[in-house]
């Protein structure tokens, strides 16, 4: 699952930013001026930010989008641009809502790592102590005569599946997608990913799962599928309690993001972003209602909580999560995680099974583990990104979190990529 007017300012700490949008300077225009940076960012050439993002609305490409930077905790550049909803008429503002898909899984996975803290879940352990139905797994092997199920070669444990190496895909693979749909799951949710339509708690699907052939031997291969909505029932059974109120009180509550959630009340369904689509021509189109497109995040059924896809959330309040991740388990007086904890998380955890050139993947975050493996991202960097379109990153040596939220899927678009380039060549210190 790897995910044009200038609209508004999204707080007071940048009003010295307020210029309007230019476009970008002709090969034989006078050298740029320098003037101090606000938190270490050049004020010129986060122009060039606002020109970029602008230019994706203006040329249809996107209709909208919120990005927030901190520095040091503090907001260094923050915008939103185009629409929220375009045929309502809505503008993107600084408390748009959107659905935030694998974004989730930072989050699901932080939920396990308290809960392994405090010795309710070891990371070694079987995940068919918390679901019974994973003590036998299969694996779905192609051969000269067709597809064979072969007995796993060893338990699944919560290491395989806080990096995704447990060989479990979201089962639109040809030689298991049948066998998915027949379940429920697979090509019958959306791409794969989506269960906020489901009349069940999560724990029912994810039993039902475990009955099922993955697609690689556990410990052999980065296999990104539903890891982290496995881990979400493991949450409920190592705790007692529901995943949302888990994240709710242990999480989201005591950092005060108030505006994240698995659903939305009715009430505020106008603050949640509509889902467009690329075109053919690259030219966003509104998606469908459904599972691959608007979703159930408003009207329910409310009884599916995906740890791994189903989270609504702001820019803002997803960027004090990464903060307290950024700070070493702490925020505003808050300790969520040791650092020790955290340090789990950011640091490769997988070797080279998620990529050969530079990439890692941790206890829920891609990391960066050479420079110009992704962009001009630091060494030590990690981040991810949602369906929808949304994206982020903390870059540890520029003290940076970066968000950009779009609500783009499928995206055809590069706009994540320029994002990123465009905080980093603002950075001077």
């Amino acid at each position: 699952m790897r995910p044009k007017t200038f609209v508004i300012m999204l707080g007071a700490a940048l009003i010295s930013l307020g210029t309007p949008v230019c476009a970008q300077p002709a090969a034989n225009a006078a050298p740029e001026k320098s003037t101090p940076p606000v938190g270490g960012l050049s004020a010129e050439r986060l122009k060039r930010l606002d020109h970029v993002l602008q230019k994706y609305v203006d040329d249809n490409q996107v209709a909208g989008a919120v990005a927030l930077v901190l520095r040091d905790g503090k907001p260094a550049y923050q915008r939103a641009v185009g629409w929220s909803d375009k045929e309502a008429g809505r503008r993107m503002t600084a408390n748009t809502i959107f659905r935030i898909a694998s974004q989730s899984k930072a989050i699901t996975s932080t939920a396990v790592l308290i809960l392994v803290e405090e010795g309710k879940i070891g990371i070694a352990e079987p995940v068919s102590h918390f679901i019974p139905s994973f003590a036998n797994t299969t694996v779905a092997v192609k051969s000269d005569h067709g597809i064979n199920l072969v007995p796993a070669n060893r338990p699944i444990t919560i290491r395989d599946l806080l990096t995704h190496t447990a060989g479990i895909s979201y089962g639109t693979d040809p030689q298991v997608a049948s066998l998915y749909e027949a379940k429920g799951l697979g090509p019958a949710a959306g791409y794969g990913w989506y269960t906020a339509d489901k009349n069940e708690p999560v724990c029912e699907t994810m039993e039902r799962l475990g009955t099922l052939p993955f697609v690689a031997q556990p410990g052999e291969a980065f296999v990104y599928g539903y890891n982290t909505d496995i881990l979400g029932c493991v949450v409920e059974r190592a705790s007692g309690v529901s995943l949302d109120e888990f994240i709710r009180t242990r999480i989201t509550g005591p950092l005060g993001m108030k505006d994240t959630g698995f659903f939305l009340p009715s009430a505020q369904r106008d603050r949640l972003a509509a889902v467009y689509s690329s075109g053919g021509d690259g030219k966003f189109v509104r998606a469908p209602d459904g599972p691959r497109g608007q979703g159930n995040y408003v009207d329910g059924p409310r009884r599916s909580f995906s740890g791994g896809a189903g989270l609504l959330s702001t820019a803002h309040d997803y960027a004090r999560f990464l903060e307290m991740i950024r700070n070493g388990g702490a925020l505003g007086g808050v300790r969520i995680l040791a650092p020790r904890t955290v340090e789990l998380m950011t640091t490769n955890q997988s070797g080279s099974l998620h990529s050969s050139s530079g990439l890692g993947f941790g206890f829920g975050f891609e990391t960066v583990d050479r420079y110009g493996a992704k962009g001009m991202s630091g060494v030590g960097a990690f981040g991810w990104g949602g369906a929808y379109g949304t994206s982020y990153e903390v870059d540890r040596l520029g003290r940076l979190v970066n968000v950009l939220m779009i609500q783009l899927m499928p995206n055809t678009t590069d706009i994540q990529a320029k994002f990123s380039n465009g905080v980093y060549q603002a950075l001077l210190n």
